[in-house]
């Protein structure tokens, strides 16, 4: 099923099927239980064995190749020196990263290759700045490994001048609703739903939820929804509800903490709801919509996950099946007369796992 279509009704437009979404099947492993679990943090399948009935992701979407999207400088041997530690000099460099969604060896590969982490998968950058742009878990094999690695980055960063922070998904809030509200009925707005049915459905993992402690439960709760770094405006999904929220970044993210925290279930479906609209800032409205928000909340550029890019820019295959052939996802999609940029590069498709310094060069 495709990223929110459960919640059609709240969408900026219909999501268009076609016979190549495969891969928003709900795979066999998010219903069968798994058993013998390896202990966490970090990978959960160190020796790269999938859990037992996990389907991966069929990566079958046509690519793209765009004029307009950004392609990155470089090889994977040519990875940048690691920033250094210079606490005179001011903040370091900022990166971003798109949806993960699980997939924890593409996520190593991708840092590695920025010169993030070392080859140990340890903190590498100094004193960089690293913001995950949310959408850490379903659809893929290791959820819950991303979450620890990104936990355990931001205490590695930290020490050594820099920092790692995360922002909230949509993927996120339907976690947390699962695991709160279970099979408890909410009002979707276009009759019955629950968060459990809803989270099974846009690809949740069994072995996510069973190895999901209060600690990654506390720490994705206290994720922030929005924030402005060097003139960027950093979200999740490319939506204007956020305005929905509060007039400044601090309303926002203090009024989405407050309504998690009261755990009101058709209250946090609505949040969940309104935070899974796409396709704001694409077709003609789309920089009218993107200066609202750069004129709310500050920055010139507003940069989102989310939406991945094959869908954002409509390339996803003929109704009959077929698909192009084309050079795959090399980097983020530059769009809306400039004012956003697009970071989920579609990595549970034909894509790639985006991890991109700020601000983006030619």
């Amino acid at each position: 099923m495709v990223e929110g279509s459960m919640t059609q009704g709240a969408g900026q437009g219909p999501v268009v099927r076609t016979a190549t979404l495969r891969d928003f099947r709900v795979p066999p492993y998010a219903q069968v239980p798994v058993e013998d679990q390896p202990a966490h943090p970090g990978n959960a399948y160190p020796e790269g064995e999938p859990p037992e009935g996990y389907t991966p992701t069929e990566r079958d979407l046509p690519v793209i190749n765009r004029e307009d999207t950004h392609r990155l400088p470089g090889t994977p041997d040519e990875a940048p020196a690691a920033a250094p530690v210079d606490s005179a000099a001011g903040p370091g460099p900022l990166y971003v990263v798109g949806d993960v969604h699980g997939y924890l060896d593409e996520l190593l590969a991708a840092l590695q290759e920025q010169g993030l982490i070392d080859a140990d998968g340890g903190w590498a950058a100094g004193n960089a700045r690293l913001w995950f742009l949310g959408d850490f878990t379903d659809r893929g094999p290791d959820g819950i490994g991303v979450i620890d690695l990104v936990m355990r980055l931001s205490a590695e960063a930290a020490a050594a001048g820099g920092y790692c922070k995360a922002l909230m998904g949509n993927h996120e809030l339907l976690l947390l609703g699962a695991k709160r509200f279970l099979d408890t009925p909410v009002n979707s707005g276009a009759g019955t739903a629950t968060f459990q049915a809803a989270w099974l459905l846009n690809g949740g993992q069994k072995s996510d939820m069973d190895r999901l402690e209060d600690v990654h439960v506390q720490w994705m709760s206290r994720l922030d929804a929005m924030v402005e770094q060097d003139g960027h405006l950093l979200l999740h999904s490319d939506t204007t509800a956020y305005l929905e929220y509060g007039d400044t970044i601090e309303d926002v993210n203090e009024t989405v903490h407050e309504i998690l925290n009261r755990s009101d279930a058709d209250e946090c479906w609505d949040l969940f709801r309104k935070l899974t609209k796409r396709f704001a800032f694409r077709d003609e409205a789309g920089p009218t919509a993107a200066r609202e928000l750069l004129e709310t909340y500050g920055g010139h550029q507003v940069v989102h996950g989310h939406s991945p890019i094959p869908y954002l820019l409509g390339e996803v295959g003929s109704e009959d099946g077929e698909e192009d052939e084309g050079p795959s996802v090399a980097g983020p999609h530059v769009y809306a007369d400039g004012l956003a940029i697009a970071m989920d590069g579609g990595v549970t498709m034909a894509g790639k796992l985006l991890v991109v310094q700020l601000p983006l060069t030619s």
